[in-house]
């Protein structure tokens, strides 16, 4: 009876509240989404294929619910996760364990509101955590990272810059250095180099200055993996504890090292500039000439830096095994000569090879990638820095160099047969011209004046410009063309417009006799020409022709020449109005 009264009771409860069943029994309420959600990539670590994401959701009662998304879990699998201190990089303790992942659905949800040892964590607090989350591959092998990913303050904002580090003293290895900026404005640095040996170290470092002009270290990287040619390092402070961050590294004064290992740092297996050193990839190569040794040629090339100095590598070929030569930027032209003004690091001769940073001028003066471009001057290599004197090759730089537009004037022989040649300008960057005189059969030893002469050949005038006198056993000459002998501007566009004719004579002691000449300028023969017949009239046997041979300016050269003259006689000609049966007066003699 009193079981009856108890559930019939209960039962009049139950009518009196409107509840008809378990379902609409009072239960608490669960916490709901505010609408603020992160979510964070976990990237492959040990397992290749095996990556996804955490995406952290805050809650209106102040918690927070983690949930772990991973792609190519295998089957049946339990994969623990977790929160740890610091970066990926560095490495840290454990801070918040999350739900393991179930292997088969790759999910895993755990809502929270303290770290493992009950600290209160908030969502705005995870958003700025110096952390990461690491999944493991099981509980019995949680050394094995299957994906991993920084959070909060260490997020990677997706800015970043990659510098290549080139092979140096091991053949085939070389790669790239990835810094990647983080949320707090630290960096991520990951070095990957190709072709190291399976379980080797290699330390690396960041350097002082130029990878040219070496310098101390300032910043240790963790040790290249030789198995997987990997490492990655938190870039936060230098190695004396001054703060180094993303931005920091992108305006160093510095350059990497990889070295062999740590008994061997003296061998460098992969090298490249940062920072303010790196190369912009704006270049420009100048072409030396073999000079006093036959075979030595080679290449200036300039590469210009993001801070705008430039790195400078001489490249020779044909350079003696073991020497060493001297080489440095000379004022001027090669032709005119003139002093030191930049000192490079020598070439070596077994390399053939040379390079040096490009900053100042040996007075100290600013000098760098741009001032190479428009510098007034020339390169010289030498034999040795005891043969100086013996240039091995040269070439003029900056607006001394030649822009390959050149043009070519023929140079008769005069008044000794056989001597005839060229006279060759060609236009500089800056307008001045190089005149090269190139005679055939020139007598060894001697020395040929020359000289522009105004007017035309025939007419004769006098000397406007002098050139630097042939040398008769090399049959040249070399002059830079700048100025006229009276110091008027005179460039290679004037040479092209020159009312002038240049003479080779036969010596300085000998001006009258002429070896060699030619009308240039205005006055070079175009080619085009008229050949007239004159016939024999008062006088038997003597005919010949009248040859009138267009100018650049259109005027033109007449030549008369008649077979069977007598001998020491000079004959006047003149051009007469009408025909010459008409007759008419003179109109040109």
């Amino acid at each position: 009876m009193k079981n009856f009264n108890f559930f019939y009771l209960l039962f009049s409860m139950l009518v009196i509240t409107g509840c008809s069943s378990d379902d609409d029994l009072p239960t608490e309420m669960e916490p709901q989404p505010t609408g603020n959600v992160t979510t964070y990539d976990l990237s492959s670590v040990a397992v290749p294929g095996i990556m996804g994401t955490a995406t952290f959701i805050e809650n209106d009662d102040n918690s927070v619910t983690v949930e772990l998304d991973i792609q190519n879990t295998p089957d049946g699998g339990s994969h623990p996760a977790h929160i740890h201190y610091n970066t990926a990089a560095e490495g840290g303790d454990i801070a918040i364990s999350l739900a393991p992942v179930d292997g088969s659905t790759g999910f895993s949800s755990i809502t929270f509101t303290a770290e493992d040892d009950g600290t209160p964590v908030t969502y705005d607090q995870l958003m700025d955590y110096d952390g990461y989350i690491n999944v493991h591959l099981s509980a019995d092998e949680l050394g094995t990272i299957v994906a991993q990913g920084d959070i909060g303050q260490n997020e990677l904002t997706g800015e970043s810059k990659t510098y290549n580090l080139e092979t140096k003293d091991v053949d085939g290895i070389s790669g790239t250095a990835n810094f990647e900026k983080r949320a707090n404005g630290e960096a991520l640095a990951t070095l990957n180099l190709e072709n190291t040996p399976d379980g080797g170290e290699h330390p690396a470092h960041i350097h002082m200055n130029t990878a040219v002009e070496s310098g101390g270290i300032i910043f240790t990287f963790n040790p290249v993996n030789g198995t997987t040619g990997m490492s990655m390092t938190n870039v936060a402070s230098l190695d004396d504890d001054t703060p180094f961050m993303f931005d920091d590294v992108m305006d160093v004064d510095g350059y990497i090292n990889v070295h062999l290992s740590a008994e061997d740092l003296g061998t460098i297996v992969a090298q490249g500039d940062i920072g303010q050193n790196e190369l912009t990839g704006e270049s420009k190569t100048y072409n030396l000439e073999t000079k006093d040794v036959d075979g030595i040629s080679g290449t200036a090339t300039f590469e210009e830096r993001m801070n705008g100095q430039a790195l400078a590598t001489l490249n020779l070929d044909n350079t003696p095994d073991g020497g060493e030569h001297p080489a440095h930027i000379h004022m001027n032209t090669a032709v005119e000569g003139g002093g030191i003004i930049f000192t490079f690091n020598p070439v070596n001769g077994t390399t053939g090879m040379s390079m040096t940073n490009v900053a100042a001028l040996d007075d100290e003066a600013a000098f760098g990638y741009d001032d190479v471009m428009e510098v007034n001057g020339y390169i010289n290599v030498h034999l040795s820095a005891d043969d100086l004197g013996t240039i091995v090759a040269q070439g003029d730089i900056g607006q001394n160099e030649l822009t390959g537009e050149s043009k070519v004037y023929m140079l008769d022989s005069k008044d000794v047969d056989g001597i005839s040649g060229t006279a060759t300008f060609e236009e500089r960057m800056n307008g001045q011209a190089l005149a090269t005189l190139n005679l055939e059969n020139t007598p060894d030893g001697g020395e040929h004046p020359a000289h522009i002469h105004m007017n035309t050949a025939v007419e004769g005038g006098g000397i406007i410009f002098t050139f630097n006198p042939v040398n008769g056993t090399t049959g040249m000459s070399m002059t830079n063309v700048s100025a006229l002998d009276d110091e008027t501007a005179f460039g290679y566009d004037d040479v092209l417009e020159v009312d002038g004719y240049i003479n080779v004579h036969l010596s300085a002691e000998d001006l009258g006799t002429i070896v060699a000449q030619g009308d240039i300028g205005q006055n070079e023969l175009t080619g085009e020409s008229k050949t007239y017949n004159l016939e024999t009239k008062d006088v038997d046997g003597i005919s010949g022709t009248a040859t009138f041979e267009e100018r650049m300016n259109g005027q033109a050269l007449a030549t008369l020449n008649l077979d069977n003259t007598p001998d020491g006689g000079e004959h006047p000609a003149h051009i007469h109005m009408n025909t010459a049966v008409e007759g008419g007066g003179i109109i040109f003699t």
